[in-house]
């Protein structure tokens, strides 16, 4: 989880960008004009976002707290398997919003459902037989816990001049 609440961080600065794009682009002028088309645009950024990294195999996040995306052999997943997952992670928030919105429910109270949601999804990972979230055994793919190898460092130091250091003439 605190994985996760650093990738949201980051996000931060992803939809700060994508916000500023979109709204350059489409000369919106007031925040709530063209705002389906703004939650449609950064659906499509955050796809683009986590599918690129997680076919690479780890977001900056993931990278900090050695987290990596693999496969059920255990293998890099392909990028048609990462945008299964990301379409999959989408379980997280989207019945609560859909329900809210059917329901016609205010703000805070679709926010007390949302939130009651996210804990009731992570708690039936207890549930999984390897006690995985349901959008990675969805997608067939795991988290697993990986450093990456060291890489060999070169000394760094000078040779020693050839003749014994000194010159004579």
């Amino acid at each position: 989880m605190a994985c996760w609440m650093y990738e949201g961080m980051l996000m931060f600065g992803v939809v700060f960008l994508a916000g500023y794009l979109f709204s350059t682009l489409s000369q919106t002028r007031h925040a709530l004009d063209n705002r389906h088309l703004l939650q449609a645009f950064l659906f499509v950024v955050f796809g683009i976002y986590f599918v690129w990294f997680w076919a690479k195999g780890q977001t900056l996040a993931m990278k900090t707290w050695n987290i990596r995306v693999v496969d059920r052999k255990g293998q890099a997943i392909t990028q048609r398997r990462a945008l299964l997952r990301y379409v999959a992670s989408w379980l997280w928030f989207l019945p609560p919003l859909g329900v809210s919105w059917g329901m016609g429910l205010p703000a805070a109270q679709g926010g007390v459902l949302a939130l009651g949601w996210v804990a009731i999804w992570a708690i039936l990972a207890r549930f999984h037989p390897q006690g995985q979230f349901w959008h990675d055994a969805l997608a067939g793919t795991r988290l697993i816990t990986w450093v990456a190898p060291e890489r060999s460092k070169r000394a760094k130091t000078p040779s020693p001049p050839k003749g014994g250091g000194r010159s004579s003439a």
